[in-house]
């Protein structure tokens, strides 16, 4: 029936215009492949009519693919999804000699593998996950190309490439545009996870790249509201602002209640003390962009917690990279004016035509399986070699914009920058680069490592850097700096302040909205979702 469904809608398809761990030890493979000269990128074919390929009659010569994708299982949707994009590629191109054979991975990768190359297959789609990758680079023949599509530089290579989008490609692009921005000083927010931790080693050699200081780099665990509330606090410097903001009141408590002042000298005083209790913290944060490397809805929740203990966009601008791509984090008003890197858009007419078929709009994971089938049908009907045509170093604009693959397995996506309204909708700031004549990255992944946790770096928050009292008196009311170092040990609040009162009684001191000895208790707020306690 699903099939039957094809068949409808095939009269729909239209041709699409203008939509290609180490080095690998195969240099038989690819032969010459030179990143220098790549020029103008190539508009990728889709269906394209048989004289277009050189020749006025069908060409019906044998050629063999074999796809291997989970079909079944916990992830049969994702292998459905992708060989919906595969078969609609199959059938736009309608060559009588071509032979698409299907294997499932979800029940036994080797066996899938072993009988994939019993057909002799000419190149491979597929896997998508990076063990069945590395599987897969480890028992096929060198002579084998396979597209697959993980995320992971380490399970590519000799042969094996991937179609998806590389995480070093969207964390060098961001920060590529907070240079640009001309951002002084930033730190990390990652998840702690594998990835998470590659992600943040990307975000600090790009910083080095793009000569941007690092001040700071911090784990939370994913999904959970404690480890991101404590995370938030730890990254807001809160604790050692909310010192140096006591200490402050305290300084000019003890300053209005045990000295003799001048009427000029207790106004400002007071008013001094007015403001500073208006607020919770004092001092600035030691850096001007925060880039997050998790998810939308775990960034979502660190943006609130952050505005919590007294840091918004307002003081700091917020980044992100293509994880957040199709999330609803531009409806989020606390990230509004966020920036974030993203593959273009989809292509309108492949858009329109997936809808047609599935009745969905397509996801990337789509999109980059109907890039590779016709990749994949282009090599075996090109006059160029395998190799010379999938590493085409000029690359190809597909249905997400500019790519080309890469003898190492990973590859290279043109992103565009966009930043987000509040509204659900987000406005483009820099548009993906045309072509690969100027080098667009200079990290590959496969020599990133893990960057361990990095504690905040400031010289801390001295109070009387931040109030203004009368000269004589500076030597008797010091205070210690708070947060140099960033100790997480807590600070020591007074407990046990004696008011002293002047020795004319007469002189009243009102100071609205403090009160020196005892602070009003705050039991629990909720911020967005989650809920705090104190």
């Amino acid at each position: 029936m699903y099939m039957n469904k094809f068949f409808k809608v095939l009269g729909l398809i239209l041709l699409l215009a203008g939509c290609a761990p180490s080095v690998t030890d195969t240099p038989d493979w690819f032969d010459g492949y030179d990143a220098t000269s790549a020029g103008t990128p190539s508009a990728m074919q889709y269906g394209r009519p048989m004289d277009e390929y050189g020749t006025t009659t069908p060409d019906e010569t044998p050629h063999r693919i074999a796809v291997l994708l989970p079909t079944s299982g916990k992830n049969a949707s994702i292998g459905k999804t992708i060989s919906t994009s595969i078969t609609t590629a199959v059938l736009q191109h309608n060559r009588p000699g071509l032979t698409v054979s299907y294997y499932d991975t979800a029940k036994d990768i080797n066996t899938a593998i072993t009988d994939a190359l019993a057909t002799n297959p000419e190149i491979i789609i597929g896997p998508v996950f990076a063990d069945n990758a590395r599987t897969l680079r480890e028992s096929k023949p060198d002579n084998i190309p396979a597209l697959t599509f993980t995320s992971d530089a380490t399970a590519v290579g000799d042969g094996v490439m991937t179609m998806a989008l590389m995480p070093t490609n969207s964390v060098e692009a961001i920060v590529k545009q907070m240079s640009s921005d001309g951002v002084r000083s930033f730190i990390i927010i990652a998840p702690d996870s594998t990835s998470g931790k590659l992600m943040a080693g990307t975000a600090k050699n790009a910083a080095t790249i793009y000569n941007i200081p690092l001040n700071g780099l911090f784990y939370y665990s994913e999904g959970n509201a404690t480890s991101i509330k404590d995370t938030s606090k730890t990254a807001s410097m809160n604790t050692a602002r909310s010192a140096a903001n006591t200490r402050a009141r305290e300084i000019l408590s003890d300053i209005l209640t045990n000295e003799r002042l001048t009427a000029l000298e207790r106004s400002s005083l007071t008013m001094q003390l007015e403001k500073i209790s208006r607020t919770d913290t004092l001092g600035p944060i030691p850096y001007d962009a925060i880039l997050f490397l998790g998810n939308a809805n775990d960034t979502k929740k660190l943006a609130s917690f952050m505005r919590y203990y007294g840091v918004s966009s307002r003081n700091a601008s917020y980044y992100g990279t293509a994880l957040w791509d199709g999330s609803d984090i531009a409806s989020d008003l606390t990230m509004t004016g966020a920036k974030f890197a993203i593959l273009p858009e989809t292509n309108t007419t492949y858009a329109d035509l997936y809808n047609n078929i599935t009745g969905t709009a397509p996801s990337r994971l789509a999109t980059f399986g109907y890039d590779a089938a016709n990749m994949a049908i282009g090599m075996l009907y090109s006059n160029k070699s395998s190799a010379s045509y999938l590493l085409d170093p000029s690359g190809y604009v597909g249905t997400d914009g500019l790519f080309r693959l890469k003898p190492t397995g990973d590859n290279e996506r043109a992103l565009r920058i966009v930043k987000t309204n509040g509204d659900g909708t987000t406005t483009d700031v820099t548009s993906a680069p045309a072509n690969f004549i100027k080098p667009i990255y200079n990290i590959e992944q496969r020599h990133i490592v893990p960057a361990d946790e990095m504690s905040l770096q400031t010289n801390g928050i001295n109070p009387n850097n931040y109030i203004r009292i009368p000269e004589r008196l500076t030597g008797k009311y010091t205070s210690k700096t708070f947060g140099a170092n960033m100790s997480s040990t807590p600070v020591t609040m007074r407990t046990d302040v004696i008011t002293v009162l002047p020795e004319d009684d007469r002189d009243t001191i009102t100071v609205s909205g403090f009160t020196p000895v005892t602070l009003e208790p705050v039991n629990r707020t909720y911020i967005d979702e989650v809920e705090i306690e104190e």
